[in-house]
């Protein structure tokens, strides 16, 4: 049973962005989690569950956390969910809504991740990862499934980068559409740009420290699939600023009174940030990933920071 739901495909017209081109819209936001990470999320939690678990752990900043919630609640499991001291109350406050338990520890994710990991083989319980498993890659791929039953053609995908789950569920959807040649644009934020660093040295390196508003993207190190499907796979390295993005949310939420957060208006940016990029194809697909840690109080607070 899945536990997402299929979400529309909009289509913007060809004025909307500097690139000149008519943009595929998948809208991810439109999730009942506000995000992408249901799809692996509830793959993985269905899959853990089937195989016995009465419990789920997970580490998260925010909409893994609140996916895992979605998830443990529809398949009657209870989830704890351990945050690192960055994730706002808010957002603390959104999962625990849905019915999770949340624990904070750390300062970043990886300390969150680490006692996760340890309170769930205490308590014997499953411990589900954000962003780096087989069954999530498998769960985030069909999206690209869904667009492709539309019929509607498409000649790039582009899609933010933290770990990489959502880059590696799209390039398994690539592949297993018969879409091997269709090239990904992977895009970060300059503070937070990860597999950047890490193709430019030829092998996954971890980042000194990460300073980006576009929290959800504030990973040290990209996932080892990530990493090689970036190697295997037609991909393009890009980043934009904190502002670009914000920039990018601002006009899309004008233009179809959604709101996504900074690590979504990253991927949306590149239209017009990168726009001779974008303009060399015809068809760009972009996922708009979502997120729960945006408001309207926060939008109004990185606008007057000038972000």
């Amino acid at each position: 049973m899945a536990l997402h739901l299929e979400t529309p495909l909009l289509e913007t017209s060809p004025a909307y962005s500097a690139s000149g081109r008519p943009l595929l819209l998948k809208m991810e936001a439109l999730q009942p989690s506000g995000s992408f990470k249901l799809r692996g999320i509830g793959r993985l939690c269905e899959a853990e569950v089937a195989a016995g678990a009465r419990a789920i752990y997970c580490a998260s900043g925010g909409n893994a956390g609140i996916a895992a919630a979605h998830a443990g609640r529809a398949l009657g499991v209870p989830v704890t969910i351990v945050v690192p001291e960055t994730t706002g109350a808010d957002v603390r406050a959104r999962i625990e809504a849905v019915g999770a338990r949340v624990q904070v520890h750390g300062r970043v994710f990886d300390e969150a991740d680490h006692f996760a990991r340890q309170a769930a083989a205490d308590e014997g319980a499953a411990y589900v990862h954000p962003f780096d498993h087989p069954l999530l890659w498998e769960g985030h791929a069909s999206m690209i499934d869904e667009v492709v039953r539309t019929g509607r053609r498409f000649d790039c995908v582009v899609a933010s980068v933290g770990g990489g789950g959502l880059m590696s569920g799209v390039i398994e959807g690539l592949r297993r559409n018969g879409l091997s040649e269709v090239p990904v644009l992977a895009v970060e934020t300059d503070g937070a740009a990860c597999l950047a660093a890490s193709l430019k040295a030829g092998q996954p390196v971890a980042l000194d420290h990460v300073s980006t508003i576009a929290t959800s993207l504030a990973s040290r190190r990209v996932a080892d699939r990530a990493f090689s499907d970036a190697l295997t796979h037609p991909v393009v390295s890009l980043t934009v600023t904190d502002g670009d993005a914000v920039d990018a949310l601002l006009k899309f939420a004008d233009a179809f009174r959604v709101l996504v957060e900074p690590a979504c208006g990253a991927a949306l940016s590149v239209a017009d940030v990168h726009a001779e990029r974008l303009s060399r194809f015809e068809n760009p697909l972009i996922v708009v990933c979502g997120g729960i840690a945006v408001s309207l109080d926060k939008i109004r607070a990185w606008r007057d920071q000038g972000a």
